[in-house]
């Protein structure tokens, strides 16, 4: 649901399960001032609709600008939270509009998604104004985490929790409890659970999710999603009636949304945290 930077929603950036219907259309206008504003300039599509559809559908508003000609423009007129730039995006110079947007006194969060995994670059980009950097292939659910932290920073973060049934993910702390027991996961088993709670409900390939934690994705190497899966159904299933991960035959798998869920328990007894390895 990436909006451009007149405000308009662009369905575009939307698979065919996530687009919005009309009155949904102005139900997020009315609500956009509300959540946290990212600001995405970048011409790669593959890029820009991976992005959109990832933090959308956790609660941020994103406007996607595919040139850099008026990009210091933007910065300076909107407020925004956030800004991800490519700075190999068409008309702009990357570190050049970093050292003019900090020489205007901005302190507008920075996050380069370089196009280089050399050292050298990524120095250059943070000693000219950017707080972080991210190289390409980079992980979705990696630049995700560094994009909360720098939102951290300024108090913008949504909340950090999903919850489904009785099962309770907390981002920000890489706590799991089921009922209120813990559910201790190795850093991989979250990623994957994640993944599923963001989208409960909808059926997630196992391309999608294999490419989101991994960074990249092969016909052969998705195998490694179900053995995850196993992983997780041992972890989180097993000792509940109640099973929130289903196969979708030829697709993939989905959490069980929380329409087809009994009322989670009230009252939790603890919380996981993650295995180190």
């Amino acid at each position: 649901m990436g909006t451009a930077p007149d405000a308009r929603i662009d369905n575009r950036h939307l698979s065919t399960e996530t687009k919005i219907t009309p009155f949904q259309k102005d139900f997020f206008l009315m609500t956009a001032n509300h959540s946290p504003r990212i600001l995405l300039a970048a011409d790669d599509e593959a890029v820009v609709k991976l992005l959109c559809d990832h933090f959308e559908s956790e609660g941020y508003t994103v406007e996607v600008t595919p040139s850099g000609a008026r990009l210091l423009e933007l910065v300076q007129q909107r407020e925004y939270q956030l800004l991800i730039l490519d700075p190999s995006l068409s008309g702009l110079s990357g570190l050049d509009f970093l050292l003019q947007l900090r020489s205007r006194g901005s302190n507008l969060p920075v996050l380069i998604l370089a196009g280089s995994g050399r050292v050298e670059d990524r120095i250059a980009g943070l000693d000219a104004g950017a707080d972080d950097c991210v190289a390409k292939p980079f992980s979705l659910y990696e630049l995700a985490a560094r994009v909360r932290a720098l939102l951290r920073r300024g108090g913008a973060e949504p909340s950090s929790v999903l919850r489904v049934a009785d099962l309770e993910l907390d981002r920000l702390e890489r706590k799991v409890h089921r009922a209120g027991e813990p559910i201790f996961l190795t850093p991989k088993e979250f990623a994957v659970l994640e993944c599923l709670m963001r989208h409960a409900g909808q059926p997630v390939d196992r391309a999608t999710i294999f490419e989101g934690i991994w960074g990249f994705s092969t016909p052969t190497m998705t195998n490694l999603v179900d053995v995850y899966i196993n992983y997780l159904r041992r972890k989180v299933d097993s000792s509940s009636p109640l099973k929130l991960i289903q196969t979708v035959r030829g697709v993939g798998y989905r959490m069980i949304s929380p329409q087809e869920c009994p009322a989670p328990a009230s009252t939790a007894r603890g919380a996981a945290y993650l295995h180190p390895h």
